[in-house]
């Protein structure tokens, strides 16, 4: 019998990152591509949302272009976090708590930061894999390296497995795998390559995805 793989962006999608999280974090970004690069801060600001969008992470773009070094920038870019900066909700461990087989955390964070992030939501012993930015050797979502890294050390297929991810790339990346694919966003449209959509990781608490069969087709 195939064991169901549960895995979980932490950002945007175990907790709401964009209230209070974000905004900070693009600032140190920010301020990090300025000192380091003797950049002013509008072109800072530009940079670091190009190598977003073309990587999926400022961090590849810096490491590829600028020979920054990954450690420097995470442990810079990430010191600020505040345990009130995180949003909890109490409904979270009981929804994980009853997921039926393991339970993981893909996610382009490193891994101090997902941690704290994780003990502050009071649910970090229900996943039996942190798997961090620095787990991935700095291959992060989308790129299919980094999924590949996962999938080898979870010692199982991609179709066991099921991605909550809040970005589209990184689904887009979990689906031509095999994965089942589940994207938690408010925006009506579902691209054919997500199969399910939920306004937010607690719904599905009531969603029969949870009892559905995990094979589907590829």
């Amino acid at each position: 019998m195939t064991r169901r793989v549960w895995i979980f962006d932490l950002d945007d999608t175990l907790h709401n990152a964009s209230a209070q999280i974000f905004p900070v974090m693009n600032q140190t970004m920010t301020r990090y591509i300025m000192q380091t690069l003797e950049m002013e801060e509008a072109a800072a600001h530009q940079l670091r949302q190009h190598y977003w969008q073309l990587y999926g992470a400022t961090l590849k773009g810096l490491m590829r272009h600028h020979g920054v070094n990954p450690h420097h920038f995470l442990a810079e870019t990430h010191a600020f976090l505040t345990d009130d900066m995180v949003q909890t909700t109490r409904q979270l461990r009981q929804m994980l708590t009853s997921l039926p087989g393991r339970k993981c955390v893909f996610t382009n964070a490193p891994r101090a930061y997902a941690l704290r992030v994780l003990e502050v939501l009071g649910i970090a012993d229900c996943f039996s894999l942190v798997f961090s930015v620095e787990s991935s050797r700095f291959h992060a979502k989308p790129s299919i390296r980094g999924f590949c890294l996962l999938l080898r050390q979870l010692r199982c297929r991609a179709a066991d497995c099921t991605l909550f991810e809040d970005s589209l790339p990184a689904l887009m990346t979990a689906r031509r795998l095999g994965m089942r694919t589940v994207w938690i966003s408010r925006r009506l449209h579902k691209p054919n390559f997500v199969q399910y959509r939920f306004p937010h990781v607690l719904a599905l608490t009531h969603s029969a995805l949870k009892k559905a069969p995990h094979a589907f087709p590829c």
